[in-house]
């Protein structure tokens, strides 16, 4: 006969308590995006009547239309400048995060274990706070109210240096690093052919964050950019949101809703189409 311990006992509450604070925690992390769909899909009068969390007036649209027609066209540019800063940004950050983090975790170099801890105290640094340092120094390179002044920040990403470090230490054998080099392989194909492959998952994982990081960035190009038309949508729908303040011509809250929800559906395709390998970097060097 079994006997059942206090642990066992307690088992099931435990197991109700975590599930009821995940269920509290995913509508606190829900509900918005539950709103800003549905929302968006109203009449500027249908936000204020009924019930905000359920659909009204079907208007998606209609409001669609006005978001891409509204100012000759421009929130399709904003969008175009947000996809050129992202992919530019990330893809490169992306390279640059392999090529560090594979040379610190695989070559012995003086002065390795400081650079590391360089790299470490970079990712507790918050980015805002690199915000007006960039900017002057933009200044001073003529760089400001350009691409570059939003592309060249998102280029560099301490935390895929990081990521990258450790998951190339976990998952690249230096056996197989040295049978390329038996086979005549120099450094730059071996981590080409090799390396690169082998820690897909975690590059993948620096690429999403580092495209969400900048795609979501605001302060720093309301920062470098006066050109209207080199902002991003960030930039782009939180004026037309201050334009509400000033009356006439005010772009209507629903066509603000709305440009809010397309701003979000990249985002949301970006990680739906690669959760299987953010996931797998995310876990990188756990179980070393």
């Amino acid at each position: 006969m079994s006997t059942v311990t206090t642990q066992d006992r307690h088992r099931p509450a435990s197991r109700w308590l975590v599930l009821g604070v995940l269920l509290v925690a995913s509508v606190y992390f829900l509900a918005p995006v539950w709103w800003l769909l549905v929302a968006s899909t109203k009449t500027s009068s249908g936000l204020f009547s009924g019930n905000g969390f359920w659909f009204g007036d079907f208007a998606l649209f209609d409001n669609l239309k006005q978001v891409f027609t509204r100012q000759d066209g421009i929130y399709g540019e904003w969008l175009a400048n947000s996809a050129l800063y992202a992919v530019g940004g990330a893809g490169v950050s992306t390279l640059i995060s392999a090529l560090a983090g594979y040379a610190l975790a695989k070559y012995r170099f003086r002065g390795r274990e400081l650079t590391f801890n360089g790299v470490l105290a970079a990712v507790l640094v918050p980015q805002p706070l690199l915000a007006v340092p960039l900017y002057l120094m933009f200044s001073q390179l003529h760089l400001v109210n350009t691409v570059w002044a939003v592309l060249l920040p998102g280029m560099v990403s301490p935390f895929g240096v990081y990521l990258a470090r450790i998951y190339a230490a976990a998952s690249v054998p230096d056996e197989i690093i040295e049978a390329g080099r038996i086979d005549g392989a120099g450094e730059l194909r071996i981590f080409a052919t090799i390396a690169l492959r082998v820690m897909a998952p975690a590059l993948v994982t620096i690429f999403l964050f580092q495209f969400v990081s900048i795609w979501t960035n605001y302060l720093l190009p309301v920062l470098m950019l006066a050109d209207d038309h080199l902002q991003p949508v960030t930039v782009g729908v939180v004026g037309w949101q201050a334009q509400r303040a000033l009356g006439s011509g005010a772009v209507p809250l629903n066509i603000v809703v709305a440009a809010a929800m397309v701003s979000a559906v990249p985002l949301v395709i970006l990680f739906l189409s690669l959760q299987r390998f953010w996931r797998a970097g995310l876990t990188a060097g756990s179980t070393k």
